[in-house]
């Protein structure tokens, strides 16, 4: 998959405007990330992309195939999702959860075979919870829960993965490991994420949201801008740059009213 053309995109909640009618060209085959407040909108574009919301109005293809007309499974098999929220009605283990990535490739009631199992062990010692194999999910913390969605996406083998906020209740240390993970991956990623200093270390792309529209797309070195924090987040900050060239926010303590 090389390419995800957005054309005037709008989606309404009853009488609410959610999306105004977004236009855009995204690359399927680089990281780009998704930036913005709580509630510009990030979630219901990606949901979008991943056919929770069907498409009212305005139109989403992906190399040139309107997305309605793609095979579920086909799609399945190409795209890997990790969402915000991981409720799991049963009791199912780790191991149970990541096999789950199979299903796309799977006819009903076919069994896993000793492929898949191996997949899921690569997967969950990737993710760092090989340990984990046999305990129940639900009693994970949500930072392990986090951690064994990605390793589900990994045994789905996908050529595109949509992650909803992936570093969510991780801490700094795997933060840092999931992002190097996805990046080392070579596929495509769009992720929306909040920490700007995260989005410039690993995004090939920025997209910047603010209520519904999205306001710029860019480099990280073009988009992260003192007068852009300031445009979309309403923050002050002081925005240096790194060896490589990479801006680093730093937020000020005195902040805009």
């Amino acid at each position: 998959m090389k390419n995800i053309h957005i054309e005037g995109l709008k989606f309404c909640i009853g009488a609410k405007e959610i999306l105004h009618g977004i236009t855009a060209d995204l690359p399927a085959d680089r990281f780009v990330a998704l930036l913005g407040p709580n509630g510009c909108g990030k979630s219901t574009l990606l949901k979008h992309l991943y056919r929770v919301h069907r498409v009212q109005t305005g139109k989403i293809t992906m190399d040139g195939t309107p997305i309605a007309d793609i095979p579920l499974r086909a799609a399945a098999q190409e795209i890997g999702v990790m969402g915000q929220f991981h409720a799991v009605d049963f009791d199912f283990s780790v191991e149970e959860i990541a096999l789950m990535g199979r299903a796309p490739y799977k006819e009903s009631f076919e069994e896993d075979t000793e492929e898949d199992r191996a997949l899921v062990s690569a997967a969950l010692a990737r993710v760092g919870m090989t340990d984990a194999a046999e305990r129940s999910f639900n009693e994970l913390s949500g930072g392990e829960q986090q951690r064994v969605m990605l390793a589900r996406c990994l045994v789905q083998e996908p050529q595109l993965l949509i992650l909803d906020e992936p570093t969510n209740h991780l801490d700094i240390k795997y933060q840092l490991h999931i992002l190097e993970l996805v990046k080392s991956l070579g596929i495509g990623v769009i992720a929306a994420l909040h920490d700007l200093n995260l989005a410039a270390m690993y995004a090939d792309l920025l997209v910047v949201m603010k209520a519904g529209r999205i306001e710029r797309i860019g480099t990280p070195r073009d988009i992260i801008t003192e007068e852009m924090l300031a445009h979309i987040y309403g923050v002050r900050a002081n925005v240096t740059y790194d060896a490589a060239g990479l801006p680093l926010v730093d937020y000020r303590t005195e902040q805009m009213p």
